[in-house]
């Protein structure tokens, strides 16, 4: 079993930032997948950012140059520094872990971004 707690969410104007934490109750090297996935109004969960088991990470074409995702192995976390964020990036965003074929989710963080 994997505990997910997000925080840092809320809301910035346009061309503001945040940055997004996740705590893990088991260590970041047990976990095949640790990223965040977010859900816009209306829309269906995408992936945003995600680490893999091989320290390699992955982000959505739309985040590329604006989002980095950042870990602390010793404290079970990662991050999402979130720039230039625009409208079109509100959404619930949700922290992601799979272990085995196990996927695990957070309750997530809402996140408005004003024109």
């Amino acid at each position: 079993q994997v505990q997910l707690v997000e925080s840092g969410g809320g809301l910035v104007q346009a061309g503001g930032s945040l940055r997004l934490s996740c705590a893990a109750s088991r260590r970041t090297s047990d976990l095949d997948v640790f990223g965040w996935h977010r859900q816009p109004p209306g829309k269906q969960r995408e992936l945003v950012a995600t680490f893999n088991s091989d320290g390699s990470s992955n982000y959505a074409d739309s985040v590329k140059g604006r989002f980095t995702i950042s870990r602390d192995n010793a404290n079970n976390t990662i991050y999402l520094q979130m720039n230039s964020l625009k409208p079109e990036d509100t959404a619930v965003f949700y922290c992601h872990a799979r272990r085995g074929f196990i996927n695990y989710w957070g309750k997530g963080t809402l996140v408005t971004v004003s024109s």
